[in-house]
């Protein structure tokens, strides 16, 4: 991913709108770009700030607000993660079940002579 295409994604970032996909592949330049994190905390420090000011509930404590939000797009994504391997080997489960029952019932007509 390149800078501007992270830019892109700051403000989608901060309202919520980017998909599992764009958050991972946005989180993981964010890390590695201390530009584009700094750029990350710029428009979170306006947005938050702007919102605290219209919610009046008096806690401005930004860094640990943008910190927590990281925290829980991380922790979101890696539920993906575990539910898409978790789908995974219940889908494997499944064939491998079906062969199995195809497998004996194939041996009980061969027994049976069909």
């Amino acid at each position: 991913m390149t800078c501007q295409e992270a830019e892109g994604m700051v403000i989608p970032y901060i309202e919520h709108t980017l998909d599992d996909e764009d958050m991972e592949r946005f989180l993981r330049h964010v890390d590695s770009c201390e530009q584009c994190m700094e750029e990350l905390e710029i428009y979170f420090t306006v947005y938050y700030g702007l919102k605290q000011l219209d919610n009046e509930t008096g806690t401005y404590n930004i860094k640990e607000a943008l910190r927590q939000t990281l925290e829980a797009s991380r922790e979101h994504l890696e539920q993906v993660h575990l539910l898409t391997v978790l789908r995974y080997a219940a889908n494997t489960l499944s064939a491998l079940s079906i062969l199995i029952i195809l497998i004996l019932q194939l041996r009980l007509w061969w027994q049976n002579g069909f």
